[in-house]
């Protein structure tokens, strides 16, 4: 997940400090009733230090299932790609699912970059833009340490603006 649409309103304010805008507040409403309907019940979330990264989990914890463990990761502000993938591969297999929470380009292009099959309009529409709260469900079928690009089917892509 790419956290929400966050504020620009005090330029002086340093880029991990930014808040949440209005309308990402608004979008993070959408995604965790989303979460809520579909049943998401990750046993890991990792999750950016910056403040709008930290409000986007804060505002959508409700919308999932089940208990888990929640890890706010400096390494994971400003992380590329393959930074990301590279901490996926650390994860213990006793994490089933994880929700990642980042920035782009990162996060969009490590979604892109795992997603090898999957429905192809999402595909598509994951690949012209991952905007602020967009948010790929994949899956993957082997461990962890064996998580590479192309090995995960990317089973939805919704943004905050298709959720009513």
């Amino acid at each position: 997940m790419r956290h929400a649409k966050s504020s620009w309103d005090d330029p002086g304010l340093a880029d991990r400090e930014r808040p949440l805008a209005r309308r990402g507040v608004k979008a993070t409403a959408r995604l965790r009733e989303h979460l809520r309907r579909s049943g998401i019940a990750p046993d890991l979330v990792l999750c950016s230090p910056a403040a709008r990264a930290v409000e986007t989990w804060e505002r959508v914890r409700d919308g999932l299932a089940g208990d888990m463990r929640v890890e706010i990761e400096a390494e994971l502000y400003a992380a590329s790609a393959d930074q990301l993938l590279a901490r996926l591969g650390r994860l213990p297999e006793s994490a089933g699912s994880v929700l990642v929470i980042g920035h782009n380009p990162g996060i969009g292009e490590l979604a892109e970059g795992l997603a090898g099959e999957g429905d192809e309009e999402a595909l598509e529409q994951m690949r012209r833009k991952y905007p602020t709260g967009g948010l790929a469900t994949l899956s993957v079928d082997r461990p962890w340490r064996e998580l590479d690009w192309g090995t995960a089917t990317l089973e939805a892509f919704v943004v905050p603006r298709q959720l009513e």
